[in-house]
């Protein structure tokens, strides 16, 4: 089983799903959205399945400094602005084959685990 992660070092819900896996010893491809932001084609693929505003951390910094609390833009255009400003993504973003979730979800991670 492989997972891949895509969140920042600092953020603690990234590091809790790195030890979650490590703990299992499941192989994990880690990427760090300050050295290298995830593709439109990813965030795409997590906006198809949770929707764009899930993505979305209305509680970080970077979204706060912008004034985006009452910005009214097409799904597009959010993907577009969060491939450009990864910082405000609800970390961690894991994938796991066809499975995603969402920031901190260690039952689903489990429940992938008892069916591998």
């Amino acid at each position: 089983m492989d997972v891949q992660i895509f969140g920042v070092k600092k953020n603690p819900a990234t590091r809790k799903a790195l030890r979650f896996f490590a703990e299992r010893r499941v192989k994990t491809h880690f990427v760090d959205l300050t050295e290298r932001a995830a593709s439109l084609g990813e965030l795409r693929r997590f906006a198809q399945k949770f929707g764009v505003s899930a993505l979305i951390d209305e509680s970080s910094k970077r979204y706060v400094d912008r004034g985006l609390r009452n910005s009214r833009m097409s799904d597009d255009r959010w993907l577009e602005l969060l491939a450009d400003e990864p910082l405000m993504l609800k970390m961690p973003l894991v994938r796991q084959q066809n499975r995603l979730s969402v920031g901190l979800a260690e039952a689903e991670w489990s429940g992938w685990m008892d069916t591998v």
